[in-house]
């Protein structure tokens, strides 16, 4: 499983990638957890920041952060 969290890097962002990393590790999942910061590659899938992306699909994007449960969920939902 692929997970990309799309975000330049404001606290936000840094916080998605930490739900992330624990949605995954709670799920006892095999999974990659990248973050892109890249504006043009971001551009391609949202406009609004943080987002995940799971597996190639744009999952989540904006504020407020969701709640870890959301994430667990949303990326269980690709497993």
């Amino acid at each position: 499983m692929e997970i990309k969290v799309l975000g330049p890097g404001c606290a936000n962002c840094t916080k998605m990638e930490e739900m992330a990393k624990q949605a995954v590790k709670e799920l006892g999942i095999e999974a990659s957890v990248e973050k892109v910061t890249d504006m043009r590659e971001i551009m391609k899938y949202t406009m609004s920041t943080p987002g995940l992306m799971v597996n190639g699909k744009l999952k989540y994007s904006g504020k407020p952060l969701p709640p870890i449960e959301k994430v667990k969920e949303l990326i269980r939902s690709e497993a």
